[in-house]
């Protein structure tokens, strides 16, 4: 009697502790319904480095700077061909902005030139600058006067 019970308490035990593992969700409180809805959290996040030359700028979950090209129009890019090799697009499909950004500003469109995806920052696509090598270089900025980094500040015209 005494090992069935022993036995019993060890495989309780066990399930508590096989329960309690770890994963990467959050629990998010909902007002509107006060509901407990599970929330994947994004794989990756978008960083704010600072330059002694441009100050604060964003930057991809490995450090690469993004641009704007103000070419570009809202919800469409004007960079294609020859301009595209130089200046890839950024199109990370999942990711977590940092403090003084706001995700709802992000978006994608899709392409004419070659139907992918490309995200947006206030309708705006955003790009790598191809002679970028490492975390921290910031080579785009102010080519041709129409490169530009992006920041919380950015304003397009």
């Amino acid at each position: 009697m005494k090992k069935g019970i022993f036995t019993l308490a060890l495989l309780s035990i066990f399930f508590v502790l096989a329960a309690c593992g770890t994963n990467e969700e959050k629990k998010v409180e909902t007002s509107q319904t006060n509901q407990t809805q599970t929330k994947q959290e994004p794989a990756v996040s978008l960083q704010l480095l600072k330059n002694d030359k441009v100050g604060d700028y964003l930057a991809d979950s490995e450090g690469k700077t993004l641009y704007y090209f103000t070419k570009d129009q809202a919800g469409k890019s004007n960079c294609s061909g020859d301009c595209l090799a130089n200046w890839p697009a950024f199109n990370q499909e999942d990711f977590a902005v940092p403090e003084g950004f706001d995700k709802k500003d992000f978006g994608t469109i899709t392409r004419a030139d070659n139907s992918e995806k490309q995200v947006t920052y206030k309708g705006y696509p955003l790009y790598y600058f191809a002679k970028d090598q490492q975390k921290g270089d910031v080579n785009g900025q102010g080519v041709k006067d129409v490169w530009y980094i992006v920041n919380s500040k950015t304003e397009f015209k």
